[in-house]
């Protein structure tokens, strides 16, 4: 089999890595370079299992309709010159979007993992790239039966949809660090463990607005345990054109880190407060809280375990504030709380999905006949 796994930005390469690695030589990875921060993604390529192939399209930044213009021509010229028996693409981003619009116009046969995630927030961008690519995709991999029913509720047929967990478990598991790492790096950065705010901060609606990135900050700066911040390279951006530089020296503000350290750090927090989807996912396997800033989310599975959705404003403070009333509790309590993402191998279960879906659509391929049709 040939599969091509296309993505664009270090979330989707972590949580493909699984597959690649079950795939090995029958994979190829078609990167398209939305993010195109070579730091960051130098330290997230790094520990990647080599594909068959690695192709970058190297395509940068941009407009998000030129982007995905741009992603489509290109995914298509690659798919005319090396077309794959299955595309696969992971999530909600452009990247995904153009790799699912690219397949469909190949007539291939389109796998969507995490697929059935809805928000209901059409003001979020990646909203309508995940709808769109679930109704193109011949196989939706949902992660819960929650993502299941949102599926079936908007018309997908039941036959195109499996529920498999979520990659980011294996993923996590199989970065994590030991525990002895894990203090190492704790300990060059002068914390303590359990006794520090680990806060990420990249999204639009968050960073985009000066209010709402002003306000985040502040509130950050206001907790009374040390707050640690890999800053984002579009979070830099805003707060230098915002003025908003003072408010950083409050904070212990760090480089984006690599998989492995971020979840060194996350492990040894007394709470994380982030917007990132994929934090939500993390927090749930290595059992702490996390207050999501962000207007909606499409993860619910954690509401009122995990996470604790809130906008940006006081709440940000007063709900970390909550969590850190008896951080040993909290965690004992967590600890017990399964994980709604799965455990074991989602991704054995997505590759014996994509393998039944190409066999299927072999043996169901028609045969051209010809028959001599005579009169008489």
């Amino acid at each position: 089999m040939r599969i091509t796994l296309v993505c664009g930005t270090r979330p989707e390469l972590i949580k493909l890595a699984p597959l690649i690695r079950r795939f090995g030589e029958e994979a190829a990875v078609v990167y398209t370079g939305q993010h195109y921060d070579r730091a960051m993604y130098a330290r997230i390529r790094q520990g990647i299992a080599e594909p068959g192939s690695f192709v970058e399209l190297g395509l940068g930044g941009g407009r998000r309709g030129a982007q995905l213009g741009n992603a489509v021509a290109a995914l298509d010229a690659h798919f005319v010159q090396e077309p794959p028996d299955v595309v696969i693409v992971q999530g909600d981003t452009t990247s995904a979007l153009a790799g699912g619009l690219a397949a469909n116009a190949n007539d291939l046969p389109l796998v969507h993992v995490e697929a059935g995630l809805r928000s209901y927030d059409r003001a979020m961008p990646e909203e309508h790239n995940r709808v769109a690519i679930d109704h193109l995709a011949d196989l939706c991999c949902a992660p819960t039966s929650i993502n299941f029913a949102n599926l079936v509720a908007e018309g997908v047929a039941a036959d195109r949809i499996t529920v498999t967990g979520n990659t980011v478990v294996e993923a996590l598991e199989e970065a994590l660090p030991s525990q002895d790492e894990s203090a190492q790096l704790i300990d060059e950065l002068g914390l303590q463990q359990d006794d520090y705010v680990l806060a990420t901060v990249h999204r639009p609606e968050n960073v985009d607005q000066r209010d709402n990135l002003e306000t985040i900050l502040t509130e950050l700066a206001r907790l009374p345990l040390p707050v640690v911040l890999p800053l984002h390279p579009r979070t830099a951006k805003q707060v230098a054109a915002f003025g908003l530089d003072h408010l950083l020296t409050r904070l212990r503000v760090i480089e984006p880190q690599s998989y492995k350290d971020f979840l060194s750090l996350a492990r040894w927090s007394a709470v994380l407060v982030s917007d990132s989807g994929g934090v939500q996912e993390e927090v749930s396997v290595l059992k702490r809280p996390v207050v999501v800033v962000r207007r909606s989310t499409e993860r619910p599975e954690i509401e009122g375990t995990f996470g604790t959705l809130v906008p940006p404003g006081p709440r940000v403070r007063t709900e970390v504030l909550r969590w850190l009333d008896d951080v040993s509790g909290h965690r004992a309590r967590l600890a017990e709380i399964p994980s709604p993402y799965g455990t074991g191998s989602p991704s054995g279960l997505i590759e014996a999905a994509v393998r039944r879906m190409v066999s299927d659509t072999r043996l169901a391929s028609p045969t051209l006949e010809f028959q001599l049709v005579t009169e008489g």
